[in-house]
Protein backbone atom coordinates (compact mmCIF):
# COMPACT_ATOMS: atom_id res chain seq x y z
CA UNK A 1 0.00 0.00 0.00
CA UNK A 2 1.17 3.65 -0.89
CA UNK A 3 0.05 6.65 1.13
CA UNK A 4 0.47 9.90 -0.04
CA UNK A 5 1.08 12.01 3.57
CA UNK A 6 0.85 15.70 3.63
CA UNK A 7 4.17 16.74 5.92
CA UNK A 8 2.32 19.99 6.82
CA UNK A 9 3.37 23.96 6.89
CA UNK A 10 7.42 22.72 8.31
CA UNK A 11 7.11 22.41 12.18
CA UNK A 12 7.91 19.18 12.84
CA UNK A 13 5.03 18.89 15.07
CA UNK A 14 2.20 20.05 12.52
CA UNK A 15 1.81 17.05 10.74
CA UNK A 16 -1.22 14.93 11.60
CA UNK A 17 -1.00 12.10 14.16
CA UNK A 18 -2.40 10.03 11.54
CA UNK A 19 0.46 10.59 9.41
CA UNK A 20 2.89 10.16 11.79
CA UNK A 21 1.55 7.09 12.70
CA UNK A 22 2.31 5.97 8.91
CA UNK A 23 5.97 7.13 9.06
CA UNK A 24 5.94 5.27 12.13
CA UNK A 25 4.77 2.11 9.90
CA UNK A 26 6.37 3.03 7.17
CA UNK A 27 8.93 0.43 5.22
CA UNK A 28 9.94 3.36 2.76
CA UNK A 29 9.66 6.91 2.73
CA UNK A 30 10.18 8.62 -0.39
CA UNK A 31 10.03 13.10 0.19
CA UNK A 32 10.38 15.97 -0.43
CA UNK A 33 13.70 16.73 0.24
CA UNK A 34 13.70 20.50 -1.01
CA UNK A 35 10.65 21.20 0.33
CA UNK A 36 9.83 19.43 3.94
CA UNK A 37 11.72 20.12 6.75
CA UNK A 38 13.66 16.68 7.65
CA UNK A 39 12.74 16.56 11.17
CA UNK A 40 9.74 14.46 10.06
CA UNK A 41 12.04 11.30 9.40
CA UNK A 42 12.92 11.08 12.40
CA UNK A 43 8.99 9.56 13.17
CA UNK A 44 10.03 6.43 10.66
CA UNK A 45 11.62 3.57 12.20
CA UNK A 46 15.39 3.13 11.93
CA UNK A 47 14.46 0.10 9.32
CA UNK A 48 13.11 2.33 6.77
CA UNK A 49 14.54 2.97 3.54
CA UNK A 50 14.54 7.06 2.52
CA UNK A 51 14.74 7.90 -0.77
CA UNK A 52 15.31 12.04 -1.45
CA UNK A 53 12.79 12.97 -4.80
CA UNK A 54 14.43 16.06 -5.32
CA UNK A 55 16.56 14.49 -7.66
CA UNK A 56 14.36 11.84 -9.26
CA UNK A 57 11.84 12.13 -12.38
CA UNK A 58 8.61 10.57 -11.76
CA UNK A 59 9.57 7.70 -13.67
CA UNK A 60 12.35 6.65 -11.20
CA UNK A 61 9.63 7.45 -8.05
CA UNK A 62 7.02 5.13 -9.45
CA UNK A 63 10.11 2.70 -9.90
CA UNK A 64 10.73 3.15 -6.14
CA UNK A 65 7.25 2.41 -5.52
CA UNK A 66 7.16 -0.56 -7.60
CA UNK A 67 9.66 -2.09 -6.36
CA UNK A 68 8.55 -1.90 -2.50
CA UNK A 69 5.31 -2.38 -3.12
CA UNK A 70 5.89 -5.99 -4.87
CA UNK A 71 8.05 -7.09 -2.14
CA UNK A 72 4.68 -6.37 0.28
CA UNK A 73 6.27 -3.01 1.69
CA UNK A 74 4.30 -0.05 3.27
CA UNK A 75 5.38 2.76 1.06
CA UNK A 76 4.89 7.02 2.45
CA UNK A 77 5.01 9.26 -0.12
CA UNK A 78 5.78 11.90 1.85
CA UNK A 79 4.64 15.57 -0.12
CA UNK A 80 4.87 19.21 1.66
CA UNK A 81 2.01 21.17 3.38
CA UNK A 82 -1.36 19.20 2.06
CA UNK A 83 -0.52 17.46 -1.09
CA UNK A 84 -3.91 18.34 -2.43
CA UNK A 85 -2.40 21.38 -3.03
CA UNK A 86 0.42 22.00 -5.62
CA UNK A 87 1.34 18.99 -4.92
CA UNK A 88 1.77 16.86 -8.53
CA UNK A 89 0.18 13.92 -6.68
CA UNK A 90 -2.19 13.39 -9.37
CA UNK A 91 0.15 11.93 -12.17
CA UNK A 92 1.83 9.68 -9.39
CA UNK A 93 -1.33 8.32 -8.76
CA UNK A 94 -2.67 7.99 -12.31
CA UNK A 95 0.43 6.02 -12.68
CA UNK A 96 -0.70 3.71 -9.96
CA UNK A 97 -4.17 3.66 -11.08
CA UNK A 98 -2.06 2.17 -14.30
CA UNK A 99 -0.18 -0.32 -12.65
CA UNK A 100 -3.44 -1.33 -10.13
CA UNK A 101 -1.55 0.05 -6.63
CA UNK A 102 -3.34 0.56 -4.05
CA UNK A 103 -3.08 4.18 -2.41
CA UNK A 104 -4.93 6.70 -0.02
CA UNK A 105 -4.52 10.03 0.76
CA UNK A 106 -3.34 11.31 4.37
CA UNK A 107 -3.68 15.17 4.98
CA UNK A 108 -1.63 17.89 6.05
CA UNK A 109 -1.51 21.45 6.83
CA UNK A 110 -0.97 24.17 4.18
CA UNK A 111 0.93 26.43 4.38
CA UNK A 112 -1.81 29.19 4.17
CA UNK A 113 -3.03 27.95 7.08
CA UNK A 114 0.22 27.92 8.92
CA UNK A 115 1.25 31.15 7.92
CA UNK A 116 -2.68 32.43 9.38
CA UNK A 117 -2.12 30.93 12.38
CA UNK A 118 1.46 32.68 12.72
CA UNK A 119 -0.50 36.16 12.09
CA UNK A 120 -3.01 35.58 14.35
CA UNK A 121 -5.74 35.96 10.76
CA UNK A 122 -8.80 34.55 10.28
CA UNK A 123 -9.80 34.90 6.67
CA UNK A 124 -13.26 35.25 6.47
CA UNK A 125 -14.28 38.26 8.68
CA UNK A 126 -18.18 39.00 8.18
CA UNK A 127 -18.57 41.98 6.40
CA UNK A 128 -14.98 42.00 4.92
CA UNK A 129 -14.38 38.79 3.06
CA UNK A 130 -16.29 35.49 2.92
CA UNK A 131 -13.77 33.51 0.79
CA UNK A 132 -10.70 32.73 0.14
CA UNK A 133 -8.63 32.46 -3.18
CA UNK A 134 -5.43 30.37 -3.54
CA UNK A 135 -3.55 30.58 -6.03
CA UNK A 136 -0.32 31.07 -7.82
CA UNK A 137 1.61 33.59 -10.71
CA UNK A 138 2.09 31.68 -13.90
CA UNK A 139 5.49 31.12 -14.49
CA UNK A 140 7.24 27.41 -15.95
CA UNK A 141 3.88 25.79 -15.52
CA UNK A 142 0.98 28.24 -16.96
CA UNK A 143 -2.58 29.19 -15.22
CA UNK A 144 -5.28 29.22 -17.16
CA UNK A 145 -6.35 32.49 -18.20
CA UNK A 146 -9.57 32.74 -16.37
CA UNK A 147 -7.66 32.18 -13.19
CA UNK A 148 -5.30 35.10 -13.66
CA UNK A 149 -4.31 37.37 -10.68
CA UNK A 150 -6.27 39.99 -12.15
CA UNK A 151 -9.39 37.99 -12.66
CA UNK A 152 -9.25 36.99 -8.68
CA UNK A 153 -8.24 40.48 -7.29
CA UNK A 154 -11.42 41.56 -8.51
CA UNK A 155 -13.24 40.22 -5.94
CA UNK A 156 -11.75 41.79 -3.35
CA UNK A 157 -11.74 38.37 -1.15
CA UNK A 158 -8.67 37.43 0.87
CA UNK A 159 -6.07 35.57 -1.28
CA UNK A 160 -3.61 32.98 -0.64
CA UNK A 161 -0.44 33.21 -3.49
CA UNK A 162 1.61 30.43 -3.77
CA UNK A 163 5.27 30.06 -6.15
CA UNK A 164 5.36 33.78 -6.76
CA UNK A 165 7.91 35.02 -4.35
CA UNK A 166 10.42 35.61 -6.94
CA UNK A 167 7.88 37.68 -8.50
CA UNK A 168 6.87 40.07 -6.07
CA UNK A 169 7.26 43.30 -8.55
CA UNK A 170 4.63 41.84 -11.23
CA UNK A 171 2.37 40.18 -8.31
CA UNK A 172 1.62 43.77 -6.63
CA UNK A 173 1.01 45.59 -10.45
CA UNK A 174 -1.25 42.84 -11.16
CA UNK A 175 -3.29 42.72 -8.23
CA UNK A 176 -3.50 46.69 -8.40
CA UNK A 177 -4.79 46.09 -11.79
CA UNK A 178 -7.11 43.75 -10.91
CA UNK A 179 -8.86 46.12 -8.28
CA UNK A 180 -6.63 45.90 -5.03
CA UNK A 181 -5.63 49.33 -4.05
CA UNK A 182 -1.68 49.64 -3.44
CA UNK A 183 -2.61 50.15 0.07
CA UNK A 184 -4.56 47.13 0.74
CA UNK A 185 -3.27 45.31 3.58
CA UNK A 186 -0.62 42.23 2.33
CA UNK A 187 1.92 40.03 4.08
CA UNK A 188 4.88 38.12 3.40
CA UNK A 189 5.32 35.09 5.26
CA UNK A 190 8.69 33.21 4.48
CA UNK A 191 8.86 29.87 5.84
CA UNK A 192 5.46 29.36 7.70
CA UNK A 193 6.18 27.95 10.99
CA UNK A 194 9.32 26.61 10.54
CA UNK A 195 12.15 27.74 13.05
CA UNK A 196 14.03 30.42 10.51
CA UNK A 197 10.12 31.62 9.89
CA UNK A 198 9.88 35.42 8.64
CA UNK A 199 6.66 37.67 8.65
CA UNK A 200 6.34 41.02 7.56
CA UNK A 201 2.65 43.01 6.97
CA UNK A 202 2.37 45.33 4.78
CA UNK A 203 0.61 46.28 1.68
CA UNK A 204 0.42 45.24 -1.68
CA UNK A 205 2.67 48.53 -3.16
CA UNK A 206 5.09 47.68 -0.41
CA UNK A 207 5.52 43.85 -1.97
CA UNK A 208 8.29 44.27 -3.54
CA UNK A 209 10.10 46.47 -1.35
CA UNK A 210 9.81 44.11 1.43
CA UNK A 211 11.07 41.25 -0.91
CA UNK A 212 13.82 42.91 -1.79
CA UNK A 213 15.17 44.46 1.71
CA UNK A 214 14.81 40.79 3.74
CA UNK A 215 16.15 39.00 0.32
CA UNK A 216 13.15 36.76 0.03
CA UNK A 217 12.68 34.96 -3.24
CA UNK A 218 11.22 32.08 -3.02
CA UNK A 219 9.54 29.54 -0.14
CA UNK A 220 7.40 32.51 0.59
CA UNK A 221 3.53 33.03 0.64
CA UNK A 222 2.21 36.32 0.01
CA UNK A 223 -1.42 36.52 1.84
CA UNK A 224 -3.52 39.76 0.36
CA UNK A 225 -6.58 41.35 1.63
CA UNK A 226 -8.49 43.75 3.87
CA UNK A 227 -8.89 40.82 6.52
CA UNK A 228 -5.00 41.02 7.37
CA UNK A 229 -5.31 44.23 9.08
CA UNK A 230 -7.64 42.54 11.54
CA UNK A 231 -10.26 46.08 11.19
CA UNK A 232 -13.57 46.53 10.19
CA UNK A 233 -14.94 43.28 10.67
CA UNK A 234 -18.37 42.56 11.88
CA UNK A 235 -18.96 40.27 14.74
CA UNK A 236 -20.75 36.92 13.48
CA UNK A 237 -24.29 36.21 14.25
CA UNK A 238 -23.56 32.78 15.50
CA UNK A 239 -22.42 34.03 19.20
CA UNK A 240 -25.16 36.76 19.37
CA UNK A 241 -27.30 36.88 22.45
CA UNK A 242 -30.59 37.25 20.04
CA UNK A 243 -29.74 34.68 17.99
CA UNK A 244 -31.24 31.45 18.12
CA UNK A 245 -29.43 28.26 16.73
CA UNK A 246 -30.06 24.24 17.14
CA UNK A 247 -27.87 24.47 20.76
CA UNK A 248 -29.18 27.81 21.88
CA UNK A 249 -32.49 29.77 22.07
CA UNK A 250 -32.17 33.75 21.83
CA UNK A 251 -32.81 35.69 25.01
CA UNK A 252 -35.06 38.25 25.00
CA UNK A 253 -34.23 41.81 24.72
CA UNK A 254 -30.95 41.26 23.86
CA UNK A 255 -29.27 42.24 20.95
CA UNK A 256 -25.50 42.32 19.88
CA UNK A 257 -24.34 44.46 16.74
Amino acid sequence: MVYFVGAGTGAADLITVRGMRLLQRADVVIYAGSLINTELLGYAGKQCVMHDSARLTLEEVIALICEACGEGKCVVRLHTGDPSIYGTVREQMDELDRLGIAYESCPGVSACFGAAASLNLEYTLPGISQSLVITRMAGRTAVPERESIESFAAHGASMAIYLSAGMLGELGERLAAGGYGKDTPAALVYKATWPEEEAYVCTVGELAAVGREHGITRTALVLVGEAIAHRGGKKSRLYAADFSTGYREAKAGRHTE
